[in-house]
């Protein structure tokens, strides 16, 4: 642990490493607080940027843009009292209404803190687990590791989404798209239709684009008028705000309770492990909690300083949470960690359990970028509130066509192909109807990324053995897929359950 570390300290403090994880903090800033334009957008957009970088240059940019983004959420939360990032909505519970009252500098000012403190516990968790659990992931063959994508896939699609069903459905989707084009073996077109468009297969980092940021922007024109005249005199009413911030006595209000604090950045980790989960899982959950354990439960929902300190803990803790599985098992926690890997293999490096083994400085740098964003990140914070405020008041229409522009010259600039803008555009409009008749956006992806690994171990495991009994004859790999079948099993159940308590 101390000698990644070591590692990563030697690789991190550099000036111009430094210089892009800050600027990766500012941006995520800036994302997050910006209604509607997710980190998940914003790193996705990023990752075309770091293709000349150097490998862990490119990690620690996108770690700050993941650090920045998932704090970001908390200036529009607490000064319109609308969420900037799904992982947002608890923040707004308490931190709008304290706002109300007089004491937005307040708000904002618990509300960074928690997000750095949580940060810092995750990471030591991240930092204690994650090669614990490489190691124990070093006695996997490939049908352990087929097994265990098995039960990623299913546990993503059970944790995001109304209905487990949209949200297997979204997985086979994104496991389809991954079949197309050459045979990961043999080398074989296939489903290419005599398609040349499809003959180099649909990038992963197209349909990242496509269906994250495309689709967010067809979401974006969709909004009604109606929607646009409520977001300008929120807009109006923040500006008007006067706050002061006060980061010392914030600090020693977020410290005296440090139950709350603590016992969120741990829910929010476990949340933040579990791939699919993420943080506007993480901060419903840690602030439920903190609510039911609360001496004084009565004033959560009225400006609560316990509701912000809980709500921003659960949802920052889940950065360190997020990356334990991407770093140990090379199976991606979020869409944003999926991103994280495809920028490891853009760059030659392969993800899995042998990531820590082979590539220490990747692994001891992305631990130490983790710890300098959160520290640029209350930095940052707190010296340009004032600025990001009036960002918060760009309107839509002119942000939709600078995103536009970035989509389109990031996907070219991929693989210099023209053909990627049509996909590009196929995947924006399959997301956006994802998002219209609610079917997750994060199983697809996922899929997409996990799809090639999961069909390779599974063809590794035929060529080695064709006996297909060996999947439930070795321990790990049974394990894994009980636990599959346990996970599906389980939603139905809280679904069938869900729907009795609302008939009743």
């Amino acid at each position: 642990m101390f000698d990644l570390l070591f590692l990563g300290f030697g690789e991190i403090l550099n000036l111009k490493i430094l210089l892009v994880l800050f600027i990766g903090v500012v941006v995520g800033v800036i994302a997050g607080l910006i209604p509607g334009f997710t980190v998940a957008m914003a790193i996705v957009l990023t990752l075309p940027l770091t293709f000349g970088m150097e490998p862990v240059t490119g990690i620690a940019a996108m770690i700050g843009v993941f650090v920045g983004g998932m704090s970001g959420g908390l200036i529009s939360a607490a000064l319109l009292g609308i969420p900037g990032t799904p992982s947002s909505v608890a923040t707004t519970f308490d931190a709008y209404p304290m706002a109300k009252k007089g004491q937005p500098g307040k708000a904002l000012s618990i509300g960074i803190w928690a997000s750095f403190l949580s940060s810092i516990v995750s990471l030591f968790i991240l930092v204690t687990i994650a090669p614990q659990v490489s190691q124990f992931a070093l006695k996997f063959g490939p049908w352990e590791m087929f097994a265990l994508i098995c039960l990623a896939l299913t546990i993503i699609a059970s944790v995001t989404g109304d209905s487990i069903i949209k949200g297997l459905i979204a997985g086979l989707f994104g496991l389809l798209i991954s079949t197309v084009g050459a045979d990961p073996i043999m080398g074989f077109a296939r489903f290419t239709f005599d398609l040349d468009v499809l003959r180099a297969g649909i990038p992963f980092l197209v349909v990242l684009i496509g269906m994250f940021a495309i689709s967010r922007l067809m979401q974006s024109l969709e909004k009604s008028q109606l929607e646009k005249d409520r977001l300008e005199r929120l807009n109006e009413d923040a500006s008007e705000m006067k706050f002061t911030l006060k980061p010392f006595q914030s600090l020693k209000k977020v410290i005296s309770k440090p139950m709350t604090l603590i016992g969120s950045s741990v829910i929010g980790s476990i949340i933040g492990a579990i791939p699919g989960a993420g943080g506007s899982i993480a901060n419903i959950v840690a602030y439920d909690q903190a609510k039911k354990w609360s001496k004084e439960p009565n004033k959560f929902g009225t400006g609560c300083e316990e509701g912000v300190v809980a709500s921003e803990a659960g949802n920052n803790s889940t950065v360190g949470g997020d990356l334990i599985p991407t770093v140990a098992l090379g199976i991606p926690g979020s869409a944003v960690t999926a991103v994280l890997l495809s920028a490891l293999m853009v760059h030659g490096i392969t993800p899995g359990p042998l990531l820590i083994v082979d590539e220490p400085n990747i692994v001891g740098g992305i631990f130490v970028a983790f710890f300098i964003a959160s520290l640029a990140m209350l930095i940052t914070q707190f010296a340009g509130m004032r600025v990001f405020v009036k960002i918060t008041q760009v309107p839509t229409h002119i942000l939709v066509p600078i995103i536009l522009v970035l989509c389109v010259v990031g996907t070219f600039v991929l693989n210099n192909r023209t053909t990627d803008l049509y996909i590009l555009l196929a995947m924006g409009i399959i997301g956006y109807l994802f998002t219209k008749y609610k079917y997750a956006l994060a199983p697809a992806i996922i899929g997409v990324i996990l799809g090639p690994i999961a069909e390779l171990n599974l063809r590794r495991a035929f060529m080695t053995d064709p006996d297909w009994t060996l999947f439930l004859s070795r321990p790990i790999s049974l394990t894994f897929l009980v636990l599959t079948v346990l996970s599906i099993l389980f939603t139905i159940w809280q679904t069938i359950n869900a729907k009795k308590k609302a008939q009743v």
